[in-house]
């Protein structure tokens, strides 16, 4: 990785490949390097601009006139090429087509109807991390905790039927990886999500999830917002997409911070009123929403740097979490630290509309793991999942007492 100075624009041109096995497998003296370089960059592999500070990548979340999603959040643009599949009506969206979409949802997805899941969603946690600590020996954290976890209770929420529910995690990480480049990853995981792909909109359709479940409920907003059968299915596909991944690379990350600084640990099964901080902890110290891409709608200027309509941004989400102008020790995993503000689940209108969801199974679960686990160690070394904008694990070697 060179750091060179563009004699044109006087921005710093680095020549290092973010989607590259390397990058993905440890990505943090990169985001050191391009932190350093300057507050907008030149990657000159993509001929694109990146931004990897905190003050940087907030600007472009909050300023959505100007760096739009409807040419895609990833590195195609839609104004240039085809969706590999038609576009998000809200992740691929800007207002007001944006605000009417995330309006269905939002007033269905409310902090009341999730305060009244709460202990459903634990009781649930409590009874899966009982047993699996119970059971000795050595265990997988992702197979049998980190999906275990959101594959039971998110589809139920959703109302979607039992068998099939395998499907929502190669769908998930096809989606994902299609941000990035056609690389391996890319090919990979459209090869492995194209049977998903199927399954996932049999159950988008209106009429397809149960009754009393989100989904249906849903639908009826979005039929009565004029919404059609089509679009119905596009908005309920578009919670399904980002529903499970990341709250899986959330709880997977978690368990692999807290093996390995067992100190914290310590403090969260000494207080488990501390699992929603820990949560918040883990997805500031290792974002499982790695990047994001937008697109310049105009002629702007950004910390000084002229950048031209039609531009790519590659936000470094995970960079700017780990900036120390912006927090102290960054490179340290604390749960007792106030990681209000961070970008894990991006910032303004296209925040993610799932957080509060993810919250909430991340706080059950790491509450359930501070009561019935006396002590978590590694059993091996973790097998990172390469993947163009998530960060996760494939497998998690861990010995758990009881409690």
């Amino acid at each position: 990785m060179t750091t060179e100075t563009s004699a044109l624009s006087g921005v710093a041109s680095l020549e290092l490949d973010p989607f590259s096995d390397s990058f993905l497998t440890n990505p943090y003296p990169a985001h050191e390097e391009m932190r350093e370089a300057g507050p907008v960059f030149w990657l000159e592999r993509y001929e694109l601009w990146g931004v990897a500070r905190y003050s940087e990548v907030t600007q472009v979340l909050v300023d959505h006139e100007t760096y739009v999603s409807s040419r895609g959040v990833g590195i195609s643009d839609f104004a240039k090429e085809k969706p590999w599949r038609p576009p998000s009506l809200l992740l691929e969206a800007d207002p007001p087509h944006h605000t009417k979409a995330r309006h269905v949802v939002s007033q269905i997805l409310t902090p009341k109807l999730l305060r009244t899941l709460k202990e459903g969603f634990q009781e649930r946690a409590d009874e899966l991390v009982a047993r699996v600590a119970a059971r000795g020996g050595e265990i997988d954290g992702v197979a049998d905790l980190a999906e275990a976890y959101p594959l039971e209770v998110f589809p139920d929420f959703i109302g979607l039927p039992k068998e099939g529910r395998e499907n929502l995690l190669p769908y998930g990480s096809m989606v994902f990886n299609t941000f990035g480049p056609r690389n391996s990853h890319f090919e990979r995981a459209m090869e492995r999500g194209a049977k998903a792909q199927g399954w996932i909109m049999e159950q988008c359709q209106p009429g397809a999830p149960a009754r009393d479940g989100l989904g249906a409920k849903i639908h009826a907003a979005a039929a009565e917002a004029g919404y059609g059968a089509e679009d119905q299915a596009k908005l309920l596909r578009s919670f399904l997409s980002a529903g499970v991944d990341t709250t899986v690379h959330g709880i997977g990350n978690a368990l692999e911070c807290l093996a390995r600084n067992p100190e914290q640990f310590a403090a969260l099964r000494e207080d488990p009123a501390l699992a929603r901080a820990a949560f918040e902890e883990t997805v500031r110290f290792s974002s499982p929403v790695q990047t994001f891409f937008r697109t310049t709608s105009r002629d702007t200027e950004l910390s000084g740097m002229a950048i031209p309509e039609g531009s790519k941004v590659l936000m470094f989400l995970a960079a700017a979490n780990r900036d120390p102008r912006q927090w102290e020790r960054p490179d340290e995993f604390d749960i007792r630290r106030k990681a209000a503000g961070h970008v894990g689940f991006g910032f303004g209108v296209h925040a993610c509309l799932g957080q509060m969801l993810a919250r909430l199974e991340g706080e059950c679960f790491l509450s359930a793991l501070a009561r019935h686990v006396d002590t978590i160690e590694l059993a091996g070394e973790p097998v990172q999942q390469l993947n163009n904008t998530l960060r996760g694990l494939d497998s998690l070697p861990l010995r758990l007492t009881a409690a």
